[in-house]
């Protein structure tokens, strides 16, 4: 009798206080939950087992004692033997397996046999009371009716089965209800009343007993479960993961510590059991520091020198707290994280390394600057940031290629890592940018000697593939704290030194001075100011005449975009032009100056022309043929009567995009000039393009004609050239007579200079054309 039918989708009860959330119940767990409940009823009954035979042997005896001389012997005989053996095979049962209960082992048990046994036994105890109690005299129906209801209470012995307890008490009552109505009708109501009466107080008594051991036994249960599935649990994370547990006392001594951590450490479990658990760690202070603070805890990573060399350990805990509140030691887990420490560090290591070149990369620069200044912060001896910018490396990509280009850039790091050596880090910022961080910049003398050293070394050829390469280097140098008391702004201090290296030529080394960056500032106000400027409406066009040489006869004019600033007074083209070009703002400005020289020419008769500057960077842009047609259509000008021309530095970068955005300009019907020619990169290749309908001689080649037969020559030479092609011939800077007789009688077909007009507002401009056409007509 030590199991009941429980309902298989019933709850588990919980005791108070306990959280059901970490109880997970599959099918496995609520089967290893019914196998702890049946246990723990066989334990419960076996311990009640000997209680309950006695109970029912003893009322048996009583009874028999009763109807001894009543009932015939061998009946009585036999119903005792019956009965004997019965509750010895009961209680042997009991027993057994309230023994097997006791096992470390769960097992299940059927939910139908302590129903039986429950039932069987009280019937054939009931059975000859029933039978006899008829013919029996009045005081053995009382010690019948008293025995049986004594048997109705011991049924608290079969509490731990709700069932099995239900069934005895039933079937005890119901056969002394039969007893009683069949057998002896005329029994005192009296003591009817006072059978009925205990039969009633036994079933309620022993039901409310029987539920509230059923659920006591089914909350141990539970927690038993929950225990074996935790036990499980630490059993496969000790055994089969990468931690261990360990359990130290209030003293911080070893009280446990699983296997894995001994082999770890390569000794036994004796040589660390009763010794304090930070010094067999190696005495870390941080670990004693934490077990003092008795908190709980969680990835206190340690390092430990083992045998198979340096490992990384991480260690969490909780403090053990007993039932009086006192301090008992801590309990906790730990894991080996060396794997896990090398992958983050390579991790790191590749978050901090440029691919390429294997140099730290930009934030790694920026991370070792910041402890080189901090570390001159604190020791006033300062730091040094230099910058480094490769000259001419873009056409090393362009002509040998990519793969190339890398290969330059490999071998520029390791020049550059060699001629440092031991003084600083050397970085790659990006690009064909390089940086080095001095931690000791004391000797600025030191320093100067390295940036030398430095232009030299990559100043040598490269042998890539058996192609000479040829590059150099600008660099720009910054001392901390002294130009700066921060990261950034030592990195702008050092950007600002190296643009200015580059503006020198190229090939040297600048340190920053207070000038720079006034200098910097003056820009950046400018650049603000010309913002505004394009959006307000400040800038303005001029106009300078352009003359027929045979005749001269005014043929057209070229616009020049001037800004009168507000307070600054008259801007010069040479610093705000650059300036435009460098912020991208020569977009805005370009098309504002197409407009505004398409607005002057819809003005003036279609024999006059007129010219317009573009920018290399405006020859990028796609939309660049777009804005001028829109400009023509909106002023309803001819489009052959606007030129544009470019300066043969458009074509040093992207060529085949300046050539394509030319070509739709000249199907447009614009003219397009070749401005400066001869003073630059001149190729026949881009003359041969059939993009051009004009040259334009540089001014010094028209001053230097004078006296120079060399030059004369040139100019023969570009006139017969442009002939070859068709082109018209514009000598510029044409400041005097002589200049202008020599160069109609060269051949040149236009002439523009100073000799017959300066660069004149829109109104004057109007004058001599409208003066021009007048004289014509006369």
């Amino acid at each position: 009798m030590y199991n009941a039918p429980v309902p298989a989708d019933a709850p588990p009860p919980v005791s108070e206080g306990m959280d059901t959330a970490e109880l997970p119940y599959d099918d496995g767990n609520h089967r290893l939950r019914e196998a702890h409940l049946h246990n723990g009823q066989a334990a419960a009954t076996a311990l009640f087992a000997p209680y309950f035979a006695v109970s029912v042997l003893g009322a048996a005896l009583l009874v028999a004692w009763a109807m001894f001389g009543h009932v015939d012997l061998p009946l009585l005989a036999g119903w005792l033997g019956a009965l004997g053996c019965a509750q010895w095979l009961s209680y042997h049962r009991a027993i057994a397996a309230g023994s097997a209960a006791g096992s470390r082992s769960a097992t299940g048990g059927s939910e139908w046999r302590p129903l039986a046994e429950a039932v069987s036994l009280a019937g054939l105890w009931s059975s000859l009371p029933i039978y006899a109690f008829a013919w029996q005299p009045p005081q053995t129906q009382v010690v019948i009716a008293g025995a049986m209801g004594a048997l109705i209470i011991a049924a608290v012995a079969l509490a731990a089965v709700p069932a099995a307890a239900m069934a005895w008490i039933s079937t005890m009552t119901l056969g002394l209800c039969v007893a009683y109505w069949f057998g002896s009708p005329s029994i005192d109501p009296k003591l009817a009343v006072t059978i009925v009466g205990v039969a009633a107080i036994a079933i309620l008594g022993v039901a409310r007993l029987t539920r509230w051991t059923f659920g006591q036994l089914e909350t141990l249960a539970t927690v038993r479960t929950h225990a074996e599935s935790v036990r499980l649990l630490l059993h496969e994370y000790e055994h089969r993961g990468v931690g261990w547990l360990w359990q130290v006392d209030s003293e911080n001594r070893v009280v446990y510590i699983s296997s894995r951590m001994t082999a770890l450490l390569g000794r036994s479990t004796s040589q660390l059991m009763g010794h304090s658990l930070p010094a067999s760690l190696g005495g870390n202070s941080a670990l004693g520091r934490t077990l003092l603070a008795r908190e709980p805890f969680a990835n206190l990573e340690m390092e430990l020198r083992t045998r198979r060399g340096t490992r990384w350990i991480s260690l969490a805990g909780d403090p053990i707290i007993d039932m009086a509140g006192q301090f008992q030691g801590f309990r906790g887990v730990g894991s080996d994280i060396t794997e896990v420490r090398k992958t983050q560090e390579r991790l790191t290591n590749l978050a901090n390394m440029d691919v390429l070149s294997g140099l730290p990369n930009r934030g790694r620069v920026r991370q070792l600057l910041g402890e080189a200044l901090s570390g001159a912060q604190a020791s006033n001896v300062p730091c040094a940031i230099l910058f480094l910018d490769l000259d001419g490396f873009k056409p090393v990509n362009d002509t040998f290629g990519h793969p190339k280009g890398d290969a330059v850039l490999k071998s520029v790091a390791q020049r550059l890592l060699k001629e440092v050596g031991q003084c600083g880090y050397v970085g790659r910022m990006g690009g064909d940018e390089f940086a080095i961080v001095i931690r000791d910049a004391q000797s600025r003398k030191l320093v100067e000697t390295l940036a030398e050293r430095l232009i030299d070394a990559v100043a040598r050829p490269y042998l890539i593939d058996k192609s000479e390469i040829r590059i150099g280097v600008s660099i720009g140098c910054a001392f901390g704290p002294i130009d700066g008391q921060s990261v950034d702004d030592l990195i702008q201090k050092a950007d600002l030194a190296l643009y200015q290296a580059k503006n020198q030529g190229r090939g040297t080394c600048c340190y920053f001075n207070a000038d720079m960056q006034s200098v910097a500032e003056h820009k950046l106000r400018l650049e603000q100011d010309l913002t505004v400027a394009i959006r307000q409406g400040q800038m303005r066009l001029v106009y300078q005449p352009l003359i027929a040489a045979q005749d001269q006869r005014l043929v057209g004019f070229e616009a020049l975009v001037r800004w009168h600033h507000p307070t600054r007074g008259i801007v010069p083209p040479n610093e705000f032009i650059p300036l435009a070009e460098e912020t991208g703002l020569i977009m805005a400005l370009g098309d504002w100056v197409i407009r505004e020289a398409c607005r002057a020419a819809s003005h003036w008769p279609d024999t006059i022309t007129v010219a317009v500057n573009l920018s290399a960077r405006q020859l990028v842009m796609p939309a660049l043929p777009a804005a001028v047609s829109a400009a023509l259509s909106k002023h309803r000008l001819q489009p052959s009567r606007l030129e544009l021309e470019v300066t043969e530095s458009v074509f040093l970068e992207d060529s085949e995009g300046a050539i394509d955005v030319l070509k739709r300009l000249r199907a447009l019907g614009v003219g397009i000039a070749l401005d400066d020619f001869g003073t630059g990169y001149s190729s026949l290749g881009y003359l041969n393009k059939a993009v051009f309908h004009k040259l334009k001689i540089d001014g010094s080649f028209v001053r230097e004609a004078a006296d120079n037969k060399e030059t004369v020559a040139i100019i023969q030479s570009i006139v017969q050239l442009a002939k070859s092609f068709r082109m018209t011939v514009t000598a510029e800077g044409v400041e005097t007579a002589d200049d202008f007789t020599r160069m109609r009688d060269l051949g040149c077909h236009q002439i523009q200079g100073y000799l017959f007009g300066r660069p004149m507002d829109f109104d004057r401009a109007n004058e001599l054309v409208h003066g021009a056409q007048a004289r014509l007509t006369a």
